[in-house]
């Protein structure tokens, strides 16, 4: 890709990010100006009540900016791996097995802070992950696209029946449960983002290492391993990558879909097929559309505020089946 397209790409990502942290701290039930946001910002002590607004909705932005980036390159990693089109958290099952982890700590060992949380989550993603790609390598052909997404759906139906099981008998838990399950950056709170931060940051380092091993991967397992790249060992890490990052931001705010099927796509579409560049720009664009999903919920749901996982549903879907469609779910 040429140096000036890469460039353009950049500046454009960091103007688009700019602006949606400004909006996600001026817009929703309360609507600030520019001088005020400023003003806030540069006195956070000054006892206003936009100073305070501001104040509230910080967090949620901080979040919405590293859960997106997190889900963005987890969907990148996940496609690269499986070489896979559809792959992504939601799709392949990873959520709702963090999910039902979750909820099966909630309800047999009352957990209720997200250091624990974390610990839930990331364990029934890992689970998830590594039984979905078990199930989906069997057979002849080992684990192809088809494959993967029927297993994944296969595994994600059932575990969301096991989810409703656990839930249904203990109205305290539905109630913890059902604000949680829709995934919002809402309730997010400085302890909380300090917690999952090292995970994150673990996930999204391994990510950009990688990104050279992944693109010989893409090449064929037979061309990569003429090239010296471990290929086993390199989807062994790819994938704890990806676990690392859907499982600590599905912890905080939920099982938020299709941030990591759409932003790894339309990335590959703008930087082209190199790992190099598709994984930072998923993160930059990652941190974007969650970010601005979170405000459409803000401005749409008035007084309230619908949830920024059924935002990126909302627009999430209609790709999905585009891809399916163009793509006729082969492999990359």
């Amino acid at each position: 890709m040429k140096r000036e397209k890469i460039i353009i790409l950049i500046f454009a990502g960091a103007a688009g990010l700019a602006l949606s942290v400004f909006a996600s701290l001026a817009l929703g039930s309360r609507n600030i100006g520019l001088s005020e946001v400023i003003a806030a910002l540069l006195h956070p002590n000054s006892g206003s009540f936009e100073s305070l607004v501001i104040r509230e909705r910080i967090p949620r932005t901080v979040f919405s900016i590293i859960a997106g980036a997190s889900l963005g390159v987890s969907g990148a990693l996940m496609q690269a791996i499986t070489r896979n089109p559809i792959a992504d958290p939601s799709i392949l099952g990873v959520n709702t097995g963090a999910s039902l982890f979750v909820v099966s700590g909630i309800a047999f060992f009352h957990i209720s802070s997200a250091n624990q949380y974390i610990w839930f989550a990331l364990a029934g993603a890992a689970v998830t992950a590594v039984f979905v790609y078990r199930i989906g390598s069997m057979g002849s052909g080992g684990a192809t696209p088809i494959k993967l997404a029927l297993a994944g759906a296969a595994t994600s139906a059932a575990l969301s029946s096991l989810v409703s099981a656990v839930i249904l008998p203990r109205t305290d838990v539905m109630n913890a449960y059902r604000f949680w399950q829709v995934g919002s950056v809402s309730g997010a709170t400085w302890e909380g983002i300090l917690s999952v931060s090292p995970f994150l940051v673990i996930g999204l380092a391994i990510g950009v290492l990688s990104a050279s091993a992944l693109n010989a991967l893409a090449l064929g397992d037979d061309v990569a391993t003429g090239l010296g790249v471990k290929t086993g060992l390199i989807r062994i890490i790819g994938a704890l990558a990806g676990v690392l990052l859907c499982g600590a931001t599905t912890a905080l705010a939920g099982p938020i879909g299709f941030v990591g099927l759409m932003i790894p796509h339309i990335m590959r579409m703008l930087c082209g097929p190199d790992m190099k560049f598709v994984v930072p720009m998923s993160a930059l664009g990652g941190a974007i559309l969650l970010t601005v999903s979170d405000i459409i919920g803000r401005l749409i749901g008035q007084p309230g505020e619908l949830e920024a996982g059924i935002v990126t549903a909302f627009f999430g879907a209609p790709i999905l089946i585009l891809i399916a469609m163009r793509a006729k779910v082969r492999s990359l």
